[in-house]
């Protein structure tokens, strides 16, 4: 099989599909793979680290989408890239289709398979693709909401960690799953005050084990987020539904009733977002303020740590590329239902029962579309 990896194009994402150590892993059981010119260059990638482990350098992504049988990436195909597709074609990528049905149906249109990273399960019913992913965004997320707080962003000029006669700040987190639990680490670490938010009881018993009672864990009704959040000085939203919308567990009359300047960080808004007053921001203008509280809305966090996320992520992609070159999507499908969760689109049907109930749109059962095609 033929694996192009092109460059990343969405706003100031630097991570790219593979490393070289994958790429190695492919071309040594005898597959080809073409890296757009400078795909990894920014972060220490260079085109001769691709081409010393067998990888072919393409001029430009026109390139790469016209040559490969299977497309691996990092976010979401962008307008121009989904036009670039063709019927039968693999993309391996995140996609977070429910909230973007423009996307969807690009993708319908293309022609081409689509499996997304975020959807792909393993025996744990873990994600396993979006786990190192969520791990980064998790941590990166007190990082944002600290430097939220800060005066020049409109904060309102809180230390998480305090100092000395001086109380520490409030962070709740809403969700405690890998993003939840990771944003919690890194603010518990820096000396705040911590609420993990969650539904799950066993979930609320493995975080207070985890911590050693060092956080306070509530069970999520919607009495107890909202008196959470208007409390906070940070909310973080780490919110996650499968494949599916974020709910919107915060709403906009919560926003209006926090305290001036404090700071949400919706991690969820590559699902929708799970704050009503979010919307989609990048990392070249990454806050906005609403109701008086800053937003931080990045739908691609863990690519301002490019170099860190792209080798974490490789290192769970690479099993699933692998099986992918070795006995192409259907093969590989059909023989690893994990793999099988992960499909979205194939051939002009929407196959993830999530998006088609987020979009109003018909479903077609994955498993009995490739056993019968």
């Amino acid at each position: 099989m033929r694996i192009g990896i092109p460059k990343e194009v969405k706003d100031h994402e630097y991570r790219v599909g593979m490393t070289p150590p994958g790429v190695f892993e492919l071309t040594q059981r005898g597959h080809e793979v073409i890296v757009e010119n400078d795909a990894g260059h920014a972060i220490g990638i260079d085109n001769p680290d691709y081409e010393n482990v067998g990888a072919t350098i393409g001029a430009d992504a026109a390139e790469i989408f016209s040559t490969a049988d299977m497309i691996v990436k990092v976010k979401e195909p962008q307008a121009d890239e989904i036009g670039m597709l063709r019927e039968g074609q693999l993309l391996f990528t995140y996609l977070h289709l429910a909230p973007d049905q423009e996307q969807t149906q690009g993708l319908l249109d293309s022609g081409a398979i689509a499996i997304a990273y975020e959807t792909v399960t393993d025996d744990f019913g873990a994600l396993p693709l979006l786990a190192p992913m969520s791990e980064v965004a998790g941590r990166m997320s007190v990082q944002a909401g600290a430097s939220g707080l800060e005066i020049e962003r409109g904060g309102r000029g809180v230390l998480l960690g305090g100092v000395p006669g001086v109380p520490q700040g409030k962070v709740v987190v809403i969700g405690g799953g890998v993003v939840g639990t990771n944003a919690a680490f890194i603010a518990n670490g820096m000396g705040a005050s911590v609420t993990v938010i969650d539904k799950a009881q066993h979930r609320m018993a493995e975080l207070d084990f985890q911590f050693q009672s060092l956080i306070t864990t509530l069970y999520s009704t919607t009495h107890s987020i909202e008196e959470a959040v208007l409390g906070a000085d940070l909310v973080i939203g780490a919110v996650l539904v499968p494949g599916a919308a974020a709910p919107k567990l915060v709403t906009r009359e919560m926003v209006r009733a926090m305290k001036r300047g404090s700071v949400i960080v919706d991690v969820a808004i590559d699902q929708g977002g799970c704050i009503e007053t979010s919307h989609p921001t990048t990392h070249s203008d990454p806050y906005f303020v609403e109701e008086g509280v800053v937003h931080y809305c990045v739908t691609n966090m863990p690519g301002a740590m490019a170099r860190t996320s792209t080798f974490a992520l490789n290192n769970a992609t690479l099993p699933f590329i692998v099986s992918l070159a070795e006995q192409g999507a259907k093969d590989a499908m059909l023989a690893n239902p994990h793999l099988m969760a992960g499909l979205n689109v194939y051939q002009g049907k929407l196959t993830y029962q999530a998006v088609a109930d987020a979009q109003g749109q018909e479903h077609t059962d994955a498993a009995q579309l490739l056993a019968g095609s």
